[in-house]
């Protein structure tokens, strides 16, 4: 499995629910085609799975 993925935010949090916007915060995404480049674990694979109609994957690999 990749060490990290890159993770790019390609719609607005807009009129979603609370949960999902603090997932988006705390996966550190703000602005739309804004990416973060973060490590492959369980926890943060829970976070997109929770806003996986806003976001775009890609893994990198080493």
């Amino acid at each position: 499995m990749a060490d990290k993925i890159k993770v790019t935010l390609i719609k607005s949090s807009i009129g979603n629910r609370k949960n999902q916007k603090e997932n988006l915060k705390g996966l550190g995404l703000k602005k739309i085609n804004g990416s973060r480049i973060l490590e492959n674990t369980p926890s943060v694979r829970g976070m997109i799975q929770k806003v996986q109609h806003l976001v775009r994957i890609e893994t990198i690999e080493n």
